[in-house]
C-alpha cells in the first residue's frame, strides 16, 4: 500500500522531502506536525523598502482572519531580507522571471497587490486567483483598484490635492485596502539570535556599554526622494546639542548614499560620533539600529525599522505626508513650518526650502521630550 501524501500541508513542495521528514523520519500518514492551508494568499508589495517594512502590519490581521492560510509575498530583488525571520509568512519571493512563471501556474484564494506601479499591477493582473483586491493593470496599460478600498490610495496616488488633504496613516489605508478591520497592527521586525550577537560585537568594539543614552542620527532619505533629507548643518548642530546637553553616544546610520554625509558630519563635528558604516546589510542595519534609545531620520526606512523594533523616534518631515507616518505612541514628529508640507516634489525653487527651515533646537527638543518620557 502507497504512503499517503498530504498535499495540502503547508510543509509539502513535492519537490524535496519536508523538513519534518528529514529530522525526524515522519510521514504523512501518522504527522503530527500535519497543517493543512485553507487560504492561498499572495501579497505583491515589492517596493520602496521602507514601505513594504511598514506593510507588514497587514500580516496579524490577515492570520487572524485566516488562521490556516499560506502566505507567499513578493518583493523586489534584494529586499527580501526585510521580511526574515517573520513566522505569518509562509514563503518570500524576490522578483525575477522564476517567480513570475511560477506564480503563473499556481492558483490563490486571495490576491493583496498593494503597489500602484505598472510591474506590480501587472502581476497581480496576471495571476489566478478567487479575489483580488489592491491595483490591476487593465488593456491600455493603464493602473486600476479592484475593489472600492483601493479607490482611496488609487486617488491620492493621481492627485495631488487629495494626498495633501489625507488624515489617515499609510497602515489605515493599507489595512482598509486588504480587507482587514483597522486595528493598531504593528510593523514587524524580528530579529534572530545571530543578528542581536553581531550587534553586541559591534558595542563591545566602539566602548559602548549603555551608560548614557545611545541616540542613531540616520542622516539621509535614499536616493529617491533627495528632498526629505535634512542639512548637514543641521545634524552637525544637533550633535553639538546631544553632547553638551545630554552626554549620550551618537551613531550615524546610512547607506552607500550617505557615506560621504556620514563622513563630513564625523570630521566636522568637535564631539566624537561613531559611524556604523554605510556598507552594512539589512539585517545587520536593523541590528545597530536596534542599539539605541533613539532614533532621529527622515521620512525614511530607518523610521519604519526603528518603530518595528520598538524604538523611540524623531522623524524630520517636508515634502512628505505627515499624517501617513504612524509611530505608534512612540515617538515625535517635526514639521516643517510650511503651508506646502506634503508636496511629493523631486525639486523645489522655494529658498529657504521646508527642511532648511527645520531647526537642531526642535529636533533636540523632541529628543528631550522623548528621553524624559514625557
Amino acid at each position: 500500500m502507497k504512503d499517503k501524501v498530504a498535499t495540502d500541508c503547508r510543509f509539502f513542495s513535492g519537490e524535496k522531502p519536508c523538513d519534518f521528514h528529514k529530522e525526524y523520519g515522519v510521514k504523512c500518514g501518522d504527522c503530527q506536525y500535519y497543517s493543512p492551508v485553507k487560504e492561498r494568499i499572495l501579497i505583491i508589495k515589492m517596493g520602496a523598502k521602507g514601505d513594504v517594512l511598514r506593510t507588514t502590519c497587514i500580516l496579524t490581521g490577515l492570520k487572524e482572519k485566516y488562521p490556516d492560510s499560506y502566505v507567499t509575498w513578493v518583493v523586489e530583488n534584494g529586499a527580501g531580507q526585510l521580511l526574515h525571520n517573520i513566522g505569518l509568512i509562509d514563503r518570500v519571493l524576490e522578483f525575477s522571471l522564476e517567480t513570475v512563471v511560477t506564480l503563473q501556474a499556481e492558483k490563490f484564494d486571495l490576491v493583496l497587490s498593494l503597489d500602484s506601479s505598472v510591474l506590480s499591477a501587472s502581476l497581480a493582473e496576471k495571476v489566478n486567483a478567487e479575489e483580488k483586491k489592491g491595483f490591476g493593470l487593465n488593456r491600455e496599460g493603464k493602473i486600476y483598484p479592484f475593489n472600492p478600498e483601493a479607490e482611496e490610495w488609487f486617488r491620492m496616488g493621481i492627485f495631488d490635492d487629495l494626498k495633501r488633504k489625507n488624515r489617515k496613516t499609510y497602515q489605515e489605508i493599507i489595512l482598509e485596502m486588504a480587507g482587514i478591520s483597522t486595528k493598531n497592527y504593528e510593523i514587524i521586525v524580528n530579529l534572530t539570535d545571530e543578528e542581536k550577537e553581531f550587534a553586541r560585537a559591534f558595542s563591545k568594539e566602539k566602548g559602548i556599554d549603555g551608560s548614557s543614552p545611545i541616540i542613531g542620527l540616520n542622516t539621509g532619505a535614499g536616493g529617491r526622494w533627495l528632498l526629505k533629507k535634512w542639512t548637514l548643518d543641521g545634524y552637525l548642530e544637533l550633535i553639538e546639542k546631544i553632547h553638551e546637553e545630554l552626554s549620550a553616544k551618537i551613531l550615524l546610520f546610512g547607506a552607500e548614499e550617505e557615506r560621504e554625509r556620514n563622513r563630513w558630519l564625523k570630521e566636522k563635528s568637535p564631539y566624537p560620533v561613531i559611524d556604523t558604516g554605510s556598507g552594512n546589510t539589512l539585517r545587520e542595519f536593523f541590528a545597530l539600529l536596534n542599539l539605541c534609545d533613539i532614533v532621529v531620520a527622515g521620512d525614511t526606512l530607518a523610521v519604519h525599522a526603528a518603530v518595528g523594533l520598538k524604538k523611540k523616534v524623531v522623524v524630520i518631515l517636508g515634502p512628505t505626508s505627515p499624517s501617513e507616518i504612524e509611530l505608534y505612541g512612540i515617538g515625535e514628529k517635526v514639521i516643517a513650518p510650511v503651508d506646502c508640507i506634503g508636496c511629493y516634489r523631486q525639486s523645489c525653487n522655494h529658498k529657504p526650502s521646508c527642511m532648511d527651515l527645520i531647526t537642531a533646537e526642535s529636533v533636540f527638543s523632541a529628543i528631550s521630550r522623548l528621553l524624559c518620557g514625557s
